[in-house]
């Protein structure tokens, strides 16, 4: 049987995508997007303005963090996950894109904006692995150096669970907003 494997890595992110995750965002408010359910979440900020050890980005807003990690790892809120998300897809990389990282990526103020953020970054990708072809899955990333050798498809493998993870999060974190009334 021939298994057209760029098609399959496709299929399994946008089912998600689209039957899942995509839906369960419509109407997500400001206040949704910043609520914190804990204290001391690590969330998005104006810059200058975290209490975090790291503060990544390249714009007004920037994602918290800390390395090492704390353990436990802070809870995080929905505009956190999401800009991980928008990052994760523009970060890929390998796929004909300026190189774009934590530090240098601008992260969305407001739900609608990281809503279309989040959409425009999405659909690039997906026409980015649609271009690559099962042949293009093989070749090595090239980067980062632990993981220059592996094949492209695992970098793709690794953004659907990032987003298949992340998303399942967004969505109990907007139930739980619901219910916190």
């Amino acid at each position: 049987m021939d298994v057209d494997w760029c098609d399959e890595v496709v299929d399994q992110l946008e089912s998600h995508w689209q039957g899942q995750l995509r839906p369960r965002l419509d109407g997500l408010t400001d206040d949704e997007y910043f609520w914190e359910p804990v204290p001391n979440c690590w969330t998005l900020s104006r810059r200058g303005k975290s209490t975090a050890p790291i503060s990544f980005g390249a714009g007004e807003f920037t994602l918290d963090y800390a390395q090492p990690q704390p353990d436990p790892e802070p809870v995080t809120t929905i505009a956190w996950r999401m800009a991980h998300l928008s990052v994760v897809f523009a970060s890929t990389g390998g796929l004909g894109r300026a190189p774009v990282d934590e530090w240098t990526y601008p992260y969305a103020g407001t739900a609608r904006e990281a809503l279309s953020q989040l959409d425009h970054e999405y659909e690039r990708w997906i026409a980015d692995v649609r271009g690559l072809g099962t042949e293009g899955l093989s070749r090595p990333q090239g980067a980062p150096p632990a993981f220059a050798h592996a094949p492209m498809a695992k970098k793709m493998l690794f953004t659907n669970v990032e987003v298949i993870h992340h998303g399942a999060e967004i969505c109990l974190l907007r139930d739980l907003y619901l219910q916190k009334m």
